[in-house]
């Protein structure tokens, strides 16, 4: 017997299949072959189909069960990851009202500054420990602004996982930490915040029903089996955004412990169970997936680094280098702090760790009688980890003291220079594991019926290596340093 894990992101859909019993994965697919369309008629903005996300989701799961020839009544549940901050409208006879404003638009970026103001910053933090920003609820508020005739017909507002568990279901229901990513949550008055439904002028009717985050939500409907090809009555068993879901992925649920990832972008969120925020405008805190209400308030620290794994995928596009496995080898010829030369590398828009503002790439102190291409290569692997660095230090002066660092083996962590700076420079050890979204989201099933235990001990075959401390810790953090004052006097300006 099977688990089915569903990963939802804005650029494709992965589906994955693990083994019930061992945890064992047994197969991924991808789809579309190419990335999904991010429809833009305006700067700022983005917006996807909700209904082209579930026909990926459909073709996605066709293509692995037919590639390892699993029959529908060998799949006994189903766990959804998904892009986070989505908004999707449904009328009250399901259907989409208009395409989903996703994450990376940014047409509510002043509703939710005004609301951060016009609710007040202290009570903000105290109570929904985020600005309101341009999240859900600010999107949300948008439409109910500029396109009231389509706000008139909503029944309910949904989240992108939420939208796809509607669609295999028929029933529309939500977690406690989807509300909060949408910044709908009240953590002090652990219920959805009056404040935010009270200064937006919004009818408790638009929320759907709240349900647990582990266990059946809801199951398998006659249509969405037609269509998904799956059994009718299959429950769906679990349901999280994407970064809470890599969390899960790697075994991070406890206090201290943290997620890295170093994608396109780079994400650190590290968990802790105290309430209390000092950098609301710089730092993220949602609902993890194990926060129950009036039990375990454990909140995911969230900081995203936009300027990351795109820094490195340019610099392999304009530079005469085949590939990253190259540039990583010329890296390792340079010393550590790359003779001088210093990458600030924000050059992917404006970076929320930095107060939102958009510095750009700079390459700086740029030798031309010494400096070669194996230099630069060193100098951004180093630049993009002290911007981690960098970022982990805001965390710490919110509160976060990291026992343990884990992180997919992919991308940026595939980087010994990289992987170690940050080891080096925060001493601690980076564990590295083999897995991915659809993976966790599928293995998630297992949790409400058999516990954390036994999804623990899915994980640990995926455990792949350490990256401990180099000794010579000295060297590194005289090269931070120098980071460091480089970007000081960029910010000063």
């Amino acid at each position: 017997m099977y688990y089915l894990g569903i990963d939802l992101g804005s650029s494709s859909v992965k589906v994955a299949l693990i083994e019930s019993k061992s945890g064992k994965s047994v197969g991924v697919v991808q789809v579309p072959g190419k990335e999904m369309s991010i429809h833009a008629p305006k700067k700022g903005w983005a917006e996807q189909e909700p209904e082209d996300w579930w026909n990926y989701v459909c073709e996605g799961i066709k293509k692995v069960k037919s590639a390892h020839k699993i029959q529908a009544k060998e799949v006994i549940g189903l766990g959804i990851a998904y892009q986070m901050h989505g908004l999707v409208l449904l009328d009250e006879k399901g259907q989409s009202l208009r395409k989903s404003i996703i994450w990376c638009d940014s047409r509510a970026v002043k509703i939710g500054n005004d609301a951060y103001i016009g609710i007040g910053k202290d009570h903000c933090d105290k109570h929904l420990l985020n600005s309101p920003a341009n999240f859900t609820a600010s999107k949300l508020r948008w439409v109910k602004d500029n396109e009231p005739e389509t706000f008139k017909k909503v029944y309910k507002f949904m989240l992108p996982g939420d939208y796809i568990a509607y669609k295999f279901s028929g029933i529309m229901n939500t977690t406690i930490s989807g509300l909060s990513e949408g910044i709908f949550w009240d953590f002090e008055q652990e219920e959805v915040s009056k404040d935010i439904m009270d200064y937006h002028e919004f009818s408790s009717n638009l929320i759907p029903e709240t349900v647990d985050t582990f266990g059946v939500q809801s199951k398998v409907s006659e249509k969405g089996a037609t269509e998904s090809r799956l059994l009718k009555d299959t429950p769906i068993l679990y349901r999280a955004g994407d970064q809470p879901n890599n969390a899960l992925a790697l075994n991070v649920f406890n206090p201290g412990e943290v997620a890295a990832t170093g994608g396109t972008s780079g994400v650190v969120y590290a968990i802790t169970d105290n309430l209390s925020v000092k950098e609301s405008s710089r730092v993220n805190n949602f609902a993890h997936v194990n926060y129950i209400r009036g039990k375990a308030r454990n909140i995911g620290k969230l900081l995203c680094i936009n300027g990351a794994g795109i820094q490195y995928r340019w610099l392999l596009n304009n530079l005469a280098v085949s590939s990253y496995e190259k540039m990583n080898k010329l890296a390792h010829e340079i010393k550590i702090g790359s003779d001088g030369l210093c990458v600030i590398p924000f050059g992917n828009g404006a970076e929320r760790m930095l107060l939102n503002q958009d510095i750009g790439t700079r390459i700086l102190n740029l030798d031309l009688n010494r400096h070669t291409k194996a230099h630069i290569c060193r100098a951004t692997l180093e630049g993009i980890a002290f911007a981690f660095v960098y970022g982990m230090e805001i965390m710490k002066s919110d509160g976060i003291d990291s026992t343990v660092i884990r992180a997919g083996n992919d991308n940026l962590f595939r980087s010994r220079i990289f992987a170690e700076t940050i080891s080096t420079l925060t001493q601690q050890e980076i564990e590295i594991y083999d897995t991915t979204g659809a993976i966790g989201a599928a293995r998630a099933c297992v949790i409400a019926a058999e516990g954390y235990d036994t999804f623990s001990n899915f994980t640990k075959n995926d455990y792949v290596m350490t990256f401990a401390p180099d000794g010579n810790k000295a060297a590194y953090k005289k090269a931070y340093d120098n980071w460091k004052k480089e970007l000081k006097l960029i910010m000063n300006k």
